[in-house]
């Protein structure tokens, strides 16, 4: 908790503004370093820009505003940074600086993307060939930042309209209804602990959290709850959360359930179900769209015949091209109105309204009101971004887990002041009656649990009987702390990163012979899964290059996931290789002092977690010694001196 968060509460909103401050000038600096002057193939490896495109459709949208669908042809493979909601520009690559106009992205699905373009036409160099897709600075997430910011704080002083935002800033304790959620949480599929939560959710008259460790079952606990407050209150019920990936998983766990989901923005995951559940999608299977469709073919034609208009032509020409293009202009206004009815339409009829927390505020629902918010992975939210949703409803439902890693701030200096502790970390601590812990685990293995629990959850956690227990094979051990302390895997620094090559060859070496084992005891489509995960980039790089060139691996090289750790929050695999990277003799560990990542790392595993690291290095983190001493105490220690033969 930052140290200026209890002091003065009339100084909250305009303290948090200047940290976004400080952030926006930082996000904006790094930005302009990668994209500023480097080339179209550089922008393209930082995932900035797609080159080259070729421009596969255009029809005119709201506002007269083009709109363009464009497909990268080439370097397909490569990961990238443009979304639903970004600003981006076409550009012709013969005059990159002059020849480019500026749009946002309103589509994005593989490799094909749409751009609204803010102009009516496209520009004659657009059939000159050598196009691309600049990913331009995100001032618009900064813009609903600011404004949410302001219009909290000219809430808080409002008697009625401003309690949830004295709640929230520790003014006043949030209330709940005796008895409201009393045995309306007892769905048969939920445990104990989940039943509670959704009960204090629906007993919350305007605050509460569910603290959900990892496994714990918290998607089905909200989704739960949700379906109750439906029930009780009818919808739209709002649901956010900080990525597209997350907002995808809930919206497609609560259309499973039954519940009409309207997802506003585009999916990450591209499935068919989810792009049904899309604002597009449901507006096109309207039964008013063969209208617009209708009158759009008609617009098309009049402007079709107003550019057969040659550029040197007299009065009556450019009379009679001008009236074409305003009997365009007049059935595209049409084709608005009609729109806006279909929206209307769909919007009006769903239960559920997902979107992230910035595209709460997409034009199509900005001024909608619900009778209650979710933010789901509230841990990893910014807190700007987490108040353009809740002032959208006078309760609110915080998910998540604080104890796993914060969001990304660019800024150390907006960090430190205080930007990265979340709004969740703060209420967990100002409102612990709000809170209700997902106690009961349904991934790891019981001895894998073991220490986070203690750690991080005051040892509450309790595995579930069908994995408390469940091993690759029997008699395989589920933890295993490899110590390389005395092997002179030395750390290295590699450009802005660091790598140790030896560590990566023994635990590539130790993976191949793990799975060379396993081949014996599974099919190969049974095969379990794996992750190998580093806290360092360069690291990562490395050992994905020796994962592929291992020839004991080859067969299972689908089955095997290599990144860093922060990147594998979220998810889970059967075996995890964690591999330490620290090494050196002043026992600097770097960001593994933020021991949430570490969490992160091991409660990802299932049936088999393998830590590999120099203990010399580490031990002067209590976190770290303790972790150690966990692992002889359960048997699972090793020296990698016990591997010297290979």
């Amino acid at each position: 908790m930052p140290p200026n968060f209890y002091i003065c509460r009339m100084d909250y909103f305009s303290e948090l503004t200047q940290l976004l401050k400080i952030e926006q000038a930082e996000d904006r600096r790094l930005y302009q370093e990668q994209a500023g002057s480097s080339s179209v193939a550089t922008r393209r490896e930082a995932g900035l820009a797609w080159y080259p495109i070729a421009i596969r459709d255009t029809e005119l949208g709201r506002g007269d505003y083009l709109t363009v669908e464009v497909e990268r042809t080439t370097h397909q493979d490569i990961a990238h940074q443009l979304r639903f909601g970004a600003l981006a520009a076409l550009f012709s690559n013969h005059d990159p600086g002059a020849d480019r106009v500026e749009g946002t992205i309103s589509f994005v699905g593989g490799n094909r993307l749409k751009l609204t373009l803010r102009t009516d036409e496209l520009p004659d160099w657009a059939r000159d060939g050598k196009l691309g897709i600049d990913l331009l600075f995100d001032d618009n997430s900064y813009t609903e930042m600011f404004s949410a910011l302001r219009q909290a704080a000219a809430l808080a002083g409002k008697s009625g309209e401003g309690k949830l935002v004295r709640i929230l800033t520790g003014q006043e304790p949030p209330s709940f209804e005796a008895g409201a959620g009393v045995g309306a949480g007892g769905a048969s599929t939920l445990n104990a602990s989940q039943q509670a939560a959704v009960a204090r959710i629906l007993a919350a008259d305007d605050l509460a959290i569910v603290h959900g460790p990892p496994g714990t079952g918290k998607t089905t606990t909200l989704v739960a709850a949700i379906r109750a407050l439906i029930r009780r209150d009818g919808g739209p019920i709002l649901v956010v959360a900080p990525s597209n990936t997350a907002v995808d998983l809930l919206s497609e766990k609560l259309s499973d359930s039954g519940l009409n989901v309207l997802r506003i923005g585009n999916p990450t995951r591209v499935s068919e179900q989810l792009q049904s559940l899309t604002l597009d999608s449901r507006m096109m299977e309207h039964s008013a769209m063969k209208e617009i469709k209708r009158l759009k073919k008609k617009a098309g034609e009049y402007r079709d015949m107003a550019h057969k208009y040659k550029r040197q032509f007299g009065q009556a020409e450019r009379d009679q091209r001008k009236a074409l293009f305003d009997e365009a202009r007049n059935v595209l206004k049409e084709v608005e109105r009609t729109e806006q009815f279909i929206l209307d339409d769909v919007v009006g009829k769903a239960q559920v309204i997902t979107a992230t927390l910035v595209g709460a505020n997409h034009y199509t629902v900005r001024n909608l009101r619900y009778a209650t918010a979710v933010i789901d992975e509230a841990g990893q939210a910014l807190e700007p971004a987490c108040w353009i949703p809740i002032l959208k409803a006078p309760r609110l439902i915080l998910a998540g887990d604080h104890c796993q890693l914060p969001p990304t701030i660019r800024s150390e200096e907006a960090a430190r002041r205080g930007l990265a502790t979340t709004l969740l970390e703060k209420c967990v601590i100002l409102h612990p009656q709000a809170v209700t812990l997902l106690e009961e685990q349904y991934r790891m293995h019981e001895r894998i649990m073991g220490y986070p629990s203690g750690v991080f959850y005051g040892g509450r956690l309790r595995a579930h009987p069908t994995v408390a227990t469940h091993t690759l094979f029997a008699g395989d051990a589920p933890l295993a702390f490899i110590d390389t302390a005395g092997c002179g895997f030395d750390e290295r620094p590699e450009g802005t990163g660091l790598t140790n090559p030896e560590e990566a060859a023994f635990l590539v070496r130790h993976a191949t012979q793990l799975v060379t084992d396993l081949a014996t005891r599974y099919p190969p489509e049974g095969f379990p899964t794996m992750a190998i995960i580093s806290p360092y980039r360069s690291q990562v790089h490395l050992l994905q290059e020796l994962v592929r060139a291992a020839s004991g691996l080859k067969a299972q090289l689908n089955r095997i996931t290599v990144n860093t750790i922060d990147s594998f929050q979220g998810q889970e695999r059967d075996i995890v290789y964690i591999g330490m990277t620290r090494s050196n003799a002043d026992s600097r560990v770097g960001f593994l002092a933020d021991i949430r990542r570490m969490n992160v790392a091991m409660t990802r595993a299932r049936k088999k977690l393998v830590v590999i690291g120099d203990s010399a290095t580490l031990s002067r983190i209590p976190f770290y010694a303790d972790l150690i001493s966990y692992a002889q105490q359960q048997e699972s220690y090793q020296s990698a001196w016990e591997f010297a033969e290979w």
